[in-house]
């Protein structure tokens, strides 16, 4: 059963994506409807990040190591340009001005691919692609590491409360299906506050790199995705960034309504006692990496 999370009022109305999958959303934040204006290319008829949006005057994009998860997230492909975000029951939800680009992949039809686990699903995505099958293990909330060796084997956990089990319960089966279940599974019990364990913290503003999480961990709690990054010559960085949203809904790249001169590319730094996106307010800013 999932319960009501309360709203978060600063000049607008906040909410976080919950990090157990004990708590549902509350309506929707909202910010004004800004006029859409900037002066960054989008490029609309492309479909990957990296194609689409060109970065500021006297900016490059930032070259990501081969078969990194940066490369592999800036060279994601996207929905066509304008298409909206939709719920996990195919409904769009109400705010639709404050992104730029859906990522192609399906949310499920059930309630579960919120915002950690959309970073969750990115990065299992990555693993899977590349046959790293021995790295794709996550925790669940309760510490609880499930491996999808393991599940691919048959072997379940079985959740009693607060306690966990593995038993062998099913048949081998290492098929993208099966792997989609083992996620749906890790959905359902994973979250901001396992995540937040998982990865490590970013020690310097300038090692921020696409596939790096902007993360509040707890219930509920937030988690975005660097989806690209540019630099100047004076080693200035920009970055895209993009998330999941309660209710499950699709992984959309951000708008940057602080700073239109430059969206969707954002300012980040580390050492802010805040950082601002367009749909939630990091408090403190908690930066990490895989």
């Amino acid at each position: 059963m999932k319960k009501l999370i309360p709203g978060f009022v600063i000049l607008l109305f906040i909410i976080s994506c919950n990090s157990d999958k004990t708590s549902s959303h509350s309506p929707i934040d909202i910010l004004p409807d800004l006029p859409s204006e900037n002066i960054i290319l989008i490029n609309k008829e492309k479909n990957t990040v990296r194609e689409r949006f060109s970065p500021p005057e006297n900016y490059e994009w930032v070259e990501e190591k081969p078969n990194s998860f940066g490369t592999f997230i800036e060279n994601f492909p996207l929905k066509t340009y304008g298409s909206k975000i939709l719920k996990y029951d195919g409904t769009p939800i109400a705010i639709q001005h404050l992104h730029e680009a859906i990522f192609d992949i399906d949310t499920g039809n059930r309630d579960l691919q919120q915002c950690a686990d959309a970073v969750i699903r990115l990065r299992a995505e990555y693993l899977y692609k590349n046959k790293r099958f021995d790295e794709i293990a996550f925790h669940f909330t309760s510490g609880d590491l499930v491996k999808w060796n393991d599940y691919k084997k048959g072997i379940r956990p079985v959740v009693s409360g607060n306690s966990v089990r593995f038993r062998q319960t099913a048949s081998f089966d290492d098929s993208y299906s099966g792997f989609r279940s083992y996620l749906d599974l890790i959905f359902n019990y994973a979250g901001t506050i396992s995540l937040n364990k998982e990865t490590m913290p970013v020690a310097h503003t300038s090692d921020l790199k696409t596939g790096d999480i902007l993360i509040t961990p707890g219930s509920p709690g937030h988690v975005v995705f660097i989806a690209g990054t540019c630099m100047n010559k004076e080693n200035k960085k920009l970055f895209l960034l993009a998330e999941g949203f309660t209710p499950a809904q699709s992984i959309h790249l951000l708008s940057n309504p602080f700073q239109k001169n430059i969206s969707p590319w954002y300012e980040l730094d580390i050492n802010s006692p805040e950082t601002k996106t367009a749909r939630y307010f990091f408090k403190p800013t908690n930066f990490r990496n895989f």
